[in-house]
């Protein structure tokens, strides 16, 4: 017959029995009876904690000063970071009171050749830089002609393949510029102040995760993977940018930065390119955008001219083959009733040396500037104020 003997009554005939949990072992809530919400207690053992935040301090400033020669060896120099944050500061300078200076935008050979104390130099006014590398200048044009408060003159770099695409890598810049917030602001003014001009590491490129990614892993079988282009420029703080010195000196970096270029020339077309047809549609696209903004921004006083900056050897001839002169240039001219200034039709503007086809070298981008400015600002001059 089962017993009936309650569990109080064993506990009883055995005798109280008190456990204690050894110190290093966290007490529970049967540990602290009528507690509501018991906190988990961990006993924490007496080190030197002074000594271990020293150590894990020296630690860190090892790593660090470790990576930081690492990539001084490799080439890398302190540089301001060509952040969404850093155009969006030369962006609002135009409408902080300096709405009628001349303005630059562009992509990035507008942004690498044109050397901004050079031109202020010999025109003396050193423009605003808002050219952005990979992007089309059209989209820059219609944020400046909605933009009432800029009644300055526009320099318009035309890169073919950018600008008759309407491909905007950066675009965001100017979604980025317009929503910024004061603390992006203030995280902007201490990275300028207290980091890029100090640290050669400090950029996208030399990030542990891109290092990384960019490692020789194996590749799957069917796939051809695309390699990101790499660091080709250094910039100051206002944005004035030159060529890097490694793509002009390393023969292996600058052939990398070529083959990189060249996944252009031998992949196919975008879909939305793929046909003739196809394409010039796109081509007309993008020149009536750029014809629409021309008209609002002259309509509002302001002087535009478009420069063609040079590139060579198998960039150039894919240019010419996509994205032909008489097809785009011309017929850009023509529908936007605007000056252009084509490298093709200037021998100052030829003969210059670009290391990987697209960009000129830092110390050519200087002569190149000095021949540059004159021509765009008899330009300028000789528009009147409106049509």
């Amino acid at each position: 017959m089962p017993s009936s003997t309650s569990s109080s009554e064993l506990a009883e005939g055995l005798g109280a029995v008190h456990f204690e949990r050894p110190g290093f072992i966290r007490l529970t809530a049967s540990d602290r009876p009528g507690v509501a919400q018991p906190v988990p207690e961990r006993h924490v053992p007496e080190r030197p904690w002074g000594w271990v935040w020293l150590l894990a301090l020296a630690l860190f400033v090892a790593l660090m000063a470790g990576w930081e020669l690492y990539w001084r060896d490799y080439g890398a120099v302190p540089a301001y970071a060509n952040s969404d944050s850093s155009w969006a500061a030369q962006r609002r300078r135009i409408d902080q009171g300096e709405g009628n200076a001349l303005v630059l935008v562009g992509s990035s050979r507008t942004l690498f050749d044109v050397q901004l104390p050079v031109w202020e130099k010999v025109a003396g006014e050193r423009p605003i830089q808002l050219a952005l590398e990979g992007t089309s200048g059209v989209p820059l044009m219609e944020d400046l002609a909605d933009d009432p408060n800029f009644t300055g003159r526009l320099v318009v770099g035309v890169t073919p393949g950018l600008f008759f695409s309407g491909f905007a890598f950066r675009e965001a810049a100017i979604k980025y510029f317009h929503k910024e917030t004061p603390s992006q602001r203030v995280g902007q003014w201490l990275s300028q102040r207290f980091i890029e001009p100090y640290f050669a590491y400090y950029s996208p490129d030399f990030a542990l995760e891109t290092v990384i990614e960019r490692q020789d892993w194996p590749v799957r079988p069917g796939t051809h993977p695309r390699k990101d282009v790499r660091k080709l420029s250094v910039s100051e703080a206002d944005r004035n940018t030159h060529m890097w010195s490694k793509v002009e000196n390393d023969t292996a970096y600058r052939d990398l930065a070529r083959s990189i270029w060249a996944q252009n020339f031998t992949g196919p077309p975008p879909p939305f390119m793929d046909t003739p047809e196809k394409a010039r549609q796109v081509v007309q696209k993008q020149i009536a955008r750029a014809a629409a903004a021309v008209d609002k921004l002259r309509a509002r006083g302001v002087r535009i001219v478009f420069i063609r900056l040079p590139s060579a050897g198998d960039y150039y001839a894919f240019e010419q083959k996509t994205t032909p002169r008489a097809a785009t240039w011309e017929v850009l001219l023509q529908q936007t009733h605007l000056p252009g200034i084509h490298f093709e039709d200037y021998p100052q503007l030829q003969g210059y040396n670009l290391p990987e086809w697209s960009h000129v070298s830092s110390g050519d981008a200087l002569r190149l500037t000095a021949e540059l400015a004159p021509l765009v600002e008899k330009a300028l001059a000789e528009q009147t104020a409106k049509p």
